[in-house]
C-alpha cells in the first residue's frame, strides 16, 4: 500500500510540474528563444530523444524537471562576450529582450493557474458527490477540561452554524474553510438553537501546528453506521450497513464523539445497543479478541471495523459556459486563499508540521488518492481532481515569490532592466541566482526536516 501510494503520490505531481514547465517551454518558443531540453524528472536521462532542436528526457528522478533553455545559465561566457564587445547569441537566453523573458517566467506559474481552471470546469461539468459532515457541533470543552474560543462565544453543542460572517454555511465544510482562514480576527456567527437564530461573536484561535483557525468544536456525525469490513469486530459482532448506535455500556450515544470519548477510555469489552429497522437489539464486542488473525486491543472505531455514514450530496452538472465560469471562479478563491495563507508564516506557528516538502506532499497525495478510490471510483476521481488543482495553484503561488531564482525573483529583476532600458550585467543575473540556490536548498533542507518530522510523529 505505501509503494501504491508513493506512485500514485509522484504521478500527481509529475503531471503538476509538467504543466508548469511546458508554461515556459511554450513561452519561450513563442518569444524566439531556442530550448535545448525538456526534462521531466531530475538526473541523469533514463529516457530521451531529440526532436528537431529538443532533446526531451525523462529523469532519473520523478520529482520536479526543468526546460532548459540556451544560455539560460552561461554567465560567465555571456561576461566574457560584453567584455569583447560581443553581443549574446541570436536565440539565447540573455539576447531576448525582458519583456519576453518575463513573459517566459510567468508561462510556468500561468499554465499552473489555467490548468486548475480546466481540471475544476471539468469537475463542475460533470458534477460530483461531495462527503461531509453536518454543520451542527459538538464542544470540545466536553471531551477535555479546557476552553476554547467556542466556550467564550456561548456557543453550545447541538448549535447548528448556519452563517460565519455573512457567508452562508449548510455543511461542515463550509464553515470549516471560514474558521480556518480566519485566525485572531472577531467574526459575527449565527446559529440556529432549538428553532431560533441566535448571533455571536467568534474569535477563532490560531493552532501553530497548522496555522489554521481554530473554535473547538467537533461537527455532528449521526451513529449511523456506513460500512462494516468483513472478518473485523464489528462483523464478528453481527453489526451491518445502516444499524444507529443508540448506546454503549450503559451510555447514551448521540453523535460518534460520544462513542470516542467511551473509546477513549479503553474498556476491554463494548455493550452495544443499535437499532435496526426501528426494532431494538444488543451486542457485545470483546476488543481484545482477535480478528483477522490480529489483536485490536485500543483501536479506535476504524479498528474496530465500521465507519460512519457521512452526509452526501451531489452538485448538478452545470453546462459549458457555468462550467468555466464556476471552474474559474474556484480557481482564483483557491488562488486568494493560498495568498492570504501566506501571511501565517509569519504569526508564529510551527514551520516543520505546517509545511509542507516534496517529500510530504507526495506521501499526502497518494495517500488520498488511495482512501478514496477505497470510497469509490467517483469520489477518488473527484479528491484527486480537487488535490491535484490545489497543488497546482499553491506551486503558481510560490514560483511567484519575490526570491532569487524563483520566477518571481527573476519577474522582478527583468522588470527592473526593463525600467533602466539597460540590460542587467550578466554576473548581477548570476550572482543573484547563486544566491537564490542558497536559499531554495536552505528551504529544501527545512522542507525535508520538516518531512521526516512529520512520519516521526505518525
Amino acid at each position: 500500500m505505501l509503494i501504491l501510494k508513493i506512485v500514485l503520490g509522484l504521478f500527481g505531481l509529475g503531471i503538476v510540474v509538467f504543466i508548469h514547465e511546458l508554461g515556459h517551454f511554450l513561452a519561450a518558443r513563442l518569444v524566439g528563444i531556442n530550448v535545448e531540453a525538456f526534462s521531466i524528472g531530475w538526473g541523469n536521462p533514463i529516457l530521451k530523444k531529440k526532436i528537431g532542436t529538443v532533446e526531451y528526457r525523462l529523469g532519473m528522478f520523478p520529482v520536479g524537471g526543468y526546460c532548459k533553455m540556451r544560455g539560460e545559465t552561461d554567465y560567465k561566457e555571456a561576461w566574457e562576450n560584453m567584455k569583447n564587445g560581443k553581443n549574446p547569441e541570436e536565440g539565447s537566453y540573455l539576447a531576448a529582450k525582458p519583456a519576453a523573458r518575463i513573459l517566459v517566467s510567468l508561462g510556468g506559474p500561468l499554465f499552473n493557474l489555467i490548468f486548475a481552471c480546466l481540471l475544476l470546469s471539468l469537475l463542475w461539468g460533470i458534477g460530483f458527490e461531495i462527503n461531509t459532515l453536518d454543520n451542527r457541533i459538538i464542544l470540545a470543552s466536553e471531551v477535555s477540561s479546557d476552553l476554547y474560543p467556542a466556550d467564550n462565544a456561548g456557543l453550545k453543542t447541538g448549535d447548528r452554524i448556519i452563517e460565519i460572517a455573512g457567508n452562508e454555511i449548510s455543511y461542515y465544510h463550509e464553515a470549516q474553510e471560514n474558521i480556518a482562514l480566519n485566525p485572531d480576527k472577531a467574526l459575527p456567527i449565527t446559529v440556529e438553537r432549538n428553532g431560533e437564530l441566535v448571533r455571536l461573536n467568534i474569535t477563532p484561535a490560531l493552532d501553530k501546528s497548522s496555522g489554521a483557525g481554530k473554535i473547538g468544536v467537533y461537527f455532528w456525525t449521526d451513529p449511523v453506521i456506513e460500512k462494516v469490513t468483513e472478518g473485523s469486530l464489528a462483523a464478528m459482532a453481527g453489526l451491518l450497513p445502516g444499524d444507529i448506535i443508540t448506546g454503549t455500556n450503559g451510555k447514551s450515544i448521540r453523535n460518534s464523539v460520544d462513542f470516542m470519548m467511551i473509546m477513549e477510555q479503553e474498556p476491554e469489552t463494548l455493550f452495544i445497543e443499535y437499532e435496526r429497522y426501528g426494532q431494538r437489539h444488543q451486542t457485545l464486542i470483546n476488543i481484545n479478541a482477535p480478528a483477522n488473525g490480529l489483536p485490536s486491543s485500543g483501536l479506535p472505531p476504524s479498528g474496530l471495523g465500521f465507519s460512519w455514514a457521512p452526509v452526501k450530496y451531489r452538485t448538478p452538472s452545470l453546462s459549458f459556459p457555468a462550467a468555466i465560469e464556476k471552474g474559474v471562479r474556484e480557481s482564483f478563491k483557491t488562488l486568494s486563499i493560498s495568498i492570504k495563507s501566506l501571511r501565517l508564516l509569519f504569526m508564529g506557528i510551527d514551520l516543520t508540521q505546517a509545511v509542507s516538502g516534496p517529500v510530504r506532499i507526495t506521501y499526502m497525495m497518494g495517500d488520498m488518492a488511495t482512501q478514496s478510490f477505497g470510497q469509490g471510483l467517483g469520489i477518488g476521481f473527484r479528491s484527486s481532481i480537487e488535490f491535484i488543482s490545489l497543488i497546482s495553484i499553491a506551486l503558481c503561488v510560490m514560483n511567484l515569490l519575490p526570491l532569487p531564482i524563483l520566477d518571481g525573483g527573476m519577474i522582478i529583476l527583468f522588470f527592473v532592466e526593463l525600467l533602466r532600458r539597460k540590460p542587467a550585467h550578466p554576473k548581477v543575473i548570476s550572482v543573484f541566482q547563486a544566491c537564490g540556490m542558497v536559499i531554495i536548498f536552505g528551504l529544501m533542507i527545512f522542507a525535508f526536516f520538516g518531512d521526516i518530522m512529520y512520519f516521526v510523529r505518525r
